[in-house]
């Protein structure tokens, strides 16, 4: 009899069990708190994302960053902008250009080559020198390369003992004549060349050249919108003009109404700055070479980020050209900074035309 009560009591306990299995809805295994792993695909090729490390120098005339500290002398090389010299070599790799006028309304083009590393591209094709062009370069502390001069550039370079690399007087065997031009508008040399013709005339090429100021990428200062520009020489051939690209944030440059080429990479030549400045010009002889005063200073207009900003220019103690506004220097936005050096006659203003669109 006990043993019937104890095997009743054992199936009733049972039933209770699955009872109340049954109705809590067969999550009771879920009452264990589990743990959740990340899925890993082993055949994965992402790899961590890591910001990019930035570059510790800063190029001393374009701000662009470098990975080495660039500190090589300036090299300036007078280019030749007659129509038959485009397109020209090498542009695309100056750190800041000039463009002014030389004589019967053509204009010629200043290139500063200072912290590219592209020693061995070609550059040219390379013209005389001026005294105003002596001027620009020596502001830089550079060595000056060209073919050839005025009486009076001679007498400056040589009675003031300039460093210089004229492929007429002193220094052929560092350029070159190419066969697919005719003369003069033939001449080419490249940086590996010019820098160890400096070196064989024993000029110093570890001077150090005075610094522009430059804002931060995406500051400029308050200005109206000018976002095509055109540029008045003499000449419509040398009529200059640049459109502003907001997405890329650079003026892509034209002469004469075709996009202005470098010929060593098919690049449209293009800056982050653009500076106009008004200068006396005088007419020094029946050639037309001319005096350009280029110390007493006038107005000027600096254009960046698709804005035009009114401006002056002052000679300034350390011999660079800078551009103020109510006394203070207005910096460049990092990257390439063409001048432009127009008459104050008939007047300045005539020279540039800018609409916003």
């Amino acid at each position: 009899m006990n043993k019937r009560i104890r095997k009743s009591a054992v199936l009733l306990l049972l039933s209770l069990i699955l009872l109340i299995t049954a109705c809590s809805g067969g999550k009771g295994s879920n009452d264990t708190p589990t743990e959740t792993y990340d899925i890993i695909n082993p055949n994965s090729t992402d790899e961590p994302v890591t910001a990019p490390t930035p570059l510790p120098y800063d190029a001393p005339l374009s701000g662009l960053k470098l990975e080495n500290a660039a500190t090589s002398r300036p090299i300036v090389v007078m280019i030749n902008n007659f129509a038959a010299a485009r397109p020209q070599s090498g542009l695309t790799n100056a750190d800041v250009i000039w463009e002014v006028l030389a004589e019967g309304g053509i204009t010629r083009l200043i290139a500063v080559f200072q912290s590219t590393s592209a020693i061995t591209d070609t550059i040219g094709p390379i013209r005389s020198i001026r005294p105003y062009l002596i001027d620009i370069g020596d502001s830089y502390g550079a060595v000056l390369a060209h073919a050839g001069a005025s009486n009076d550039g001679y007498a400056v370079l040589q009675r003031q003992g300039k460093p210089y690399l004229d492929e007429i007087s002193n220094a052929g065997s560092y350029f070159w004549r190419s066969k697919e031009r005719k003369a003069p508008h033939n001449l080419y040399s490249n940086l590996e060349k010019l820098r160890t013709g400096a070196e064989k005339k024993k000029y110093s090429m570890d001077k150090q050249v005075p610094p522009y100021t430059f804002a931060e990428a995406d500051s400029t200062e308050v200005g109206v919108p000018a976002a095509d520009i055109t540029i008045n020489f003499m000449l419509k051939n040398y009529n200059v003009g640049y459109k502003y690209d907001s997405v890329s944030g650079l003026y892509k440059r034209s002469i004469g109404d075709k996009p202005h080429i470098d010929m060593n990479n098919n690049e449209q030549l293009s800056g982050t700055n653009l500076v106009v400045l008004g200068a006396d010009h005088k007419t020094l002889d029946k050639e037309g070479r001319l005096a350009v005063d280029l110390t007493k200073g006038g107005s000027a207009i600096l254009f960046q980020k698709g804005k035009a900003i009114e401006a002056e220019w002052v000679r300034a103690p350390d011999g660079m050209i800078r551009i103020v506004k109510n006394g203070a220097e207005l910096p460049f936005v990092p990257g390439k900074t063409f001048f432009h050096i127009v008459p104050n006659k008939p007047t300045f203003e005539g020279h540039v035309t800018w609409v916003q669109s």
